[in-house]
């Protein structure tokens, strides 16, 4: 196929304008959020060279304290350091301000077109406590506005299965086979870190704490977290089936 025939398909696509709605407000963020999570990692290793400890960049006044801080021996930043760790503070908080911009005009078009194509959708798992606008919009337009025929669809869909391996009438899995959608996988692991901070009395946070307690390894505990809760998110949006002990926040 020809540049100008995928053109002369994209534009005849009845949801080319959602998909790219898709890619400025999910896609987009998600780029923006890797930038920022590189510049807070290269500011904690310029820290920990100089010794610093307990300092957190991504407080708000964490920039008017950066000229206050000592190395262990009691002398300040050397200023070359300091330029350059300002220089940083700066850009984070540009990266903080586009994320906010983008994040508010999306949250505004919700508001204005509740009823919209999938808006209703992304709405109603933002209303789960720990569940942000970009996940939310993420996990309807990638996998809740798809036709998945079970949970298993779902959980393969997002490569949240095992791999099987298997040696005459020996069978096993490897590890996640890690065929379906990355982002999707990405985005649902990093949400179910989340989920244990904000949805404490939940049975699936309480289900990781029991495994966990028992001696199970907490990153192998946490992709079986992130494939149950993504099945139950699924299960939520199709039918209204809130998970068990999940904390919602108010209707808009």
């Amino acid at each position: 196929m020809s540049i100008f025939q995928r053109l002369r398909a994209l534009v005849a696509e009845p949801n080319w304008l959602e998909n790219h709605l898709f890619l400025a407000n999910v896609t987009m963020p998600e780029q923006l959020v890797g930038k920022r999570t590189g510049i807070i990692n290269r500011m904690k290793a310029a820290f920990v060279r100089l010794g610093i400890r307990g300092f957190n960049p991504k407080l708000r006044n964490a920039p008017e304290r950066l000229a206050t801080l000592r190395m262990p021996e009691g002398s300040p930043i050397p200023p070359n350091t300091l330029a350059e760790l300002q220089r940083e503070m700066v850009h984070l908080r540009f990266v903080n301000q586009q994320i906010k911009q983008i994040e508010d005009a999306r949250q505004k078009q919700l508001e204005d077109e509740p009823q919209k194509g999938s808006n209703a959708k992304v709405l109603e798992l933002q209303r789960i406590s720990g569940l942000g606008i970009e996940t939310a919009d993420m996990l309807v337009r990638e996998v809740f506005s798809r036709d998945l025929r079970d949970r298993r669809a779902v959980a393969r869909y997002a490569g949240l299965t095992g791999s099987p391996d298997g040696s005459g009438s020996r069978r096993r899995e490897k590890g996640l086979a890690k065929a379906g959608n990355a982002r999707v996988r990405r985005g649902v692991v990093q949400l179910a870190w989340r989920f244990l901070i904000h949805q404490k009395n939940s049975t699936l946070t309480q289900w990781y704490q029991a495994c966990v307690a028992a001696g199970k390894k907490r990153t192998t505990m946490i992709v079986a977290l992130a494939r149950k809760l993504l099945i139950a998110l699924w299960r939520f949006v199709a039918t209204g089936d809130v998970p068990q002990g999940v904390a919602l926040r108010p209707a808009t």
